[in-house]
């Protein structure tokens, strides 16, 4: 009897083993959206890079675009997507806000002029917008750049009026004429200036290291699956050397990010001049763990407050923002939002 109750807690030990090992039974799924800092996620996918260093863990990942930006985050915070491409703020006030954890595992760029403002006509002047209509997509790091900008004239946003309107739809309602501004970015923004009729008056330049590009992650699904972060870090660095080479590879593979973009590759190479990207790992896991990254982001924090973004009174109270050496902004014990620099220290040290 004992001999029988023993080969039962041992096979029951053997196949709760197995099941904790057992490979992924589904693809993991990583979506992204239209913008210069994360055409590079379907460049990798159709050359086949993505698919290389999901073999390598033996993993499958599928990488979609979706149109909409803000519809991205949505659905990566419902649970349909493992990882999704979206600057810092977003991350901060739409699956943090939601309950959901999620890991910053790959800063890719910060905007340094790829977010700006434009007003119709030749008037640069931001107080000029007092009592007037700004299109923008609401509560999203264009509304954050709206009121930095307002801040630095000595504006609020109670000031101005917002009017609403999805990305997918933005250059349309402009171009129809509503508005007396327009908050966007690339390539947006690139397109509605060459079609003039406008001046920018503001841009993310001003701001540098503040609206920052990331990839986000569930950080249950990365601490259950370390093989898909190491796959998607590497995939990505892959890429990244690629774009940044001088000779003709690097122009070729700029040209077919600038298509993808439905823009000429001048255009493109001018939008990357726009933000400052971490081409190379260790920097961004330098500037991951800086000292200035708790700074930026209760700047950000700030604000989705006063929008009420992080729920009723302080959002902070509740949530947290965990970042290197166990510095945490905000609520400790319920840390959202992690800013990691382990993967991409990893694809430094040459080890993924």
């Amino acid at each position: 009897m004992f001999i029988r109750l023993l080969s039962c807690l041992l096979l029951a030990l053997l196949l709760s083993q197995s099941a904790s090992a057992a490979p992924q039974n589904r693809p993991f799924k990583v979506c992204w959206s239209i913008y210069a800092g994360w055409m590079l996620w379907g460049y990798i996918a159709e050359e086949g890079i993505i698919d290389k260093w999901a073999k390598k863990y033996g993993i499958e990942i599928q990488v979609r675009q979706v149109p909409d930006y803000v519809a991205s985050i949505e659905q990566y915070t419902a649970g349909q997507y493992d990882a999704c491409a979206m600057t810092n703020m977003d991350a901060l006030t739409i699956p943090a806000a939601g309950g959901v954890d999620s890991t910053a595992l790959i800063v890719g760029d910060f905007s340094s002029g790829a977010d700006g403002i434009l007003i119709r006509g030749n008037n640069k002047n931001l107080t000029s917008l007092k009592g007037k209509t700004i299109l923008l997509v609401e509560n999203s790091v264009s509304h954050y750049l709206l009121a930095r900008a307002l801040e630095s004239v000595g504006m609020k946003l109670s000031d101005v009026k917002v009017e609403n309107v999805s990305d997918a739809n933005l250059a349309e309602v402009w171009r129809s004429g509503r508005g007396d501004a327009v908050v966007t970015w690339n390539p947006i923004l690139s397109e509605l200036r060459r079609s003039g009729g406008s001046v920018q008056a503001f841009s993310s330049h001003r701001i540098p290291g503040e609206i920052l590009d990331l990839l986000v992650i569930n950080s249950q699904t990365l601490a259950a699956h370390p093989e898909l972060g190491r796959a998607l870090t590497g995939a990505w660095y892959e890429g990244m050397r690629l774009i940044a080479l001088p000779n003709e590879a690097g122009k070729a593979a700029r040209a077919k990010l600038a298509a993808a973009a439905d823009t000429t590759p001048e255009d493109f190479d001018a939008q990357l001049r726009t933000i400052r990207s971490f081409f190379v790992p260790r920097s961004a896991a330098s500037f991951t763990r800086g000292e200035r990254m708790p700074i930026l982001m209760q700047r950000v924090a700030s604000f989705a407050n006063n929008q009420k973004l992080l729920g009723e009174g302080n959002g902070l109270q509740r949530l947290g923002i965990g970042f290197s050496d166990n510095r945490v902004l905000g609520n400790p014990s319920q840390v959202l939002l992690r800013f990691n620099p382990a993967y991409m220290q990893l694809a430094a040290d040459g080890k993924l």
